[in-house]
């Protein structure tokens, strides 16, 4: 079976304004690209991936577009913008030329106010991401998740994904807030990334102790539900690709899960890459 990671990083410490990561986190604090990926994720059997931002900076998006333009293995970017610019619009207009360009995403966990996504002054930008025919990453906490179900009300033309499965925080077990509000946004048509959970844990945790949270993601979303790796982050602490795929494929097979539609399809329909791989051909 093919497989299209729907999460995954690269980045050049050389890009301007790179933030992160810094020399605190020296496994992760060197230059990742597409050749790492492949070793990295050697036995998953890759299609393709999508590569999501990881710096706050046009210069990042710039750069990820220019690495997809050159590797056939990136299939779609999840881009950057500043959404609060007055000339995000245009911004959007020029990245959305470019067809790998699939979706952008705001760091919202990086930002204080909760209910910033809501403010009126953003509604030009989204607009122009509806109007461009663009997605969008919500890189949410638990703490965001009712704001987010009135952003999916306010743009129901937008297609929404959750990243990482909202971060729950999986050490001291699962709460209700989570579980609720993660039901409530798939009932209202969300999408959301099987990604991530790793990380949310305790260092040395077994894949096991997620299985509580898995099966809620995959009896609310069912066949909106997409893995990504989250590569590198994903091996800060030792955990390797091929260990992730095998778990998430158990964990979700034991709940029903369709893996043809989890490890692909999912990925596919959401962010449009069958057409895209039309257009190359």
């Amino acid at each position: 079976m093919g497989v299209i990671d729907a999460h995954v990083h690269l980045w050049s410490l050389a890009t301007p304004g790179h933030e992160w990561p810094t020399a605190e986190t020296p496994a992760l604090h060197r230059d990742f690209g597409a050749e790492d990926l492949r070793s990295a994720a050697s036995g998953v059997g890759l299609d393709g991936v999508v590569l999501v931002q990881s710096q706050p900076t046009d210069a990042d998006t710039d750069w990820m577009l220019a690495v997809a333009a050159h590797d056939p293995l990136v299939l779609g970017v999840v881009g950057w913008v500043d959404l609060a610019a007055p000339d995000a619009p245009t911004r959007i207009a020029s990245l959305a030329a470019n067809r790998k360009l699939r979706g952008l995403r705001p760091m919202l966990q990086s930002i204080d106010d909760t209910d910033w996504l809501l403010g009126h002054g953003l509604a030009p930008a989204v607009r122009a991401m509806i109007d461009h025919g663009l997605t969008f990453d919500a890189l949410v906490q638990p703490r965001h998740l009712p704001m987010l179900e009135k952003f999916a009300a306010r743009w129901p033309d937008l297609p929404v994904v959750i990243d990482h499965g909202a971060k729950p925080d999986a050490a001291p077990g699962m709460a209700d807030r989570w579980r609720d509000g993660m039901a409530s946004l798939a009932a209202a048509g969300a999408w959301c990334k099987l990604s991530g959970l790793r990380t949310e844990q305790a260092p040395g945790a077994s894949a096991d102790a997620l299985a509580g949270y898995v099966a809620h993601l995959v009896a609310s979303f069912g066949p909106r539900l997409m893995w990504g790796s989250d590569w590198p982050i994903l091996a800060r602490d030792g955990v390797t690709c091929r260990s992730w795929f095998d778990d998430a494929a158990r964990l979700t097979g034991s709940q029903g899960g369709d893996k043809a539609r989890l490890f692909a399809g999912a990925a596919e329909q959401f962010y449009s890459l069958e057409a895209q791989a039309g257009d190359e051909q």
